[in-house]
């Protein structure tokens, strides 16, 4: 069965290419800023969206569709919409303990059957100095990423310890992913 990873994301294909899986990529268009609910149901379904949006043209393929927000105190940071932004969201979580929360769905385009979960990954950052964050958010690399950061890249020195996946932090929760691959093909 074709793979379609219904996502521009670099870093999830980034991780379905290291998982040795081979895929084309086939962005959705589908909205995201209409949904209001807890951010578990969020990220379902948004994921579960940009599968369907992309399921109307990849009929014979698996789609595999995710969406990843940071919880800080139960409050959604998405991806940062300028510098300030950024830098207001890496304040806020500066010595705090955060939530990376991932949705996936799996959409068997042949058999019609679906799968939508969720990963929840805990991360504590330590205190940050207002100069640290300036100087990461002048690199660039937080503007597009939810939460404002990258632990695979210079925000790994900010991360003081993670309990869950890695790989859902960086936005692709690969043991989920593995899980249900195994009950939908």
């Amino acid at each position: 069965m074709r793979f379609v990873l219904a996502s521009a994301s670099p870093r999830r294909r980034e991780i379905l290419t290291r998982l040795g899986y081979d895929f084309t990529v086939h962005c959705s268009n589908a909205p995201e800023d209409d949904v209001k609910s807890d951010i578990g149901a969020v990220v379902r379904t948004l994921a579960e969206r940009k599968a369907l949006w992309v399921a109307d043209e990849e009929k014979d393929a698996l789609i595999i569709a995710a969406d990843t927000l940071v919880s800080l105190d139960g409050r959604a940071l998405g991806k940062p919409h300028d510098k300030e932004d950024a830098f207001r969201m890496l304040r806020a979580l500066s010595g705090k303990t955060h939530e990376v929360i991932s949705g996936i769905c799996l959409l068997n385009g042949i058999s019609g059957k679906k799968l939508v979960c969720s990963d929840t990954t805990k991360v504590e950052f330590y205190d940050l100095s207002d100069q640290q964050i300036i100087d990461y958010v002048e690199s660039g690399e937080p503007m597009d990423k939810a939460g404002a950061y990258a632990i695979q890249g210079g925000a790994a020195k900010f991360v003081k310890r993670y309990t869950g996946s890695y790989d859902n932090i960086v936005g692709f929760p690969s043991e989920l992913f593995e899980k249900m691959l195994g009950q939908i093909v």
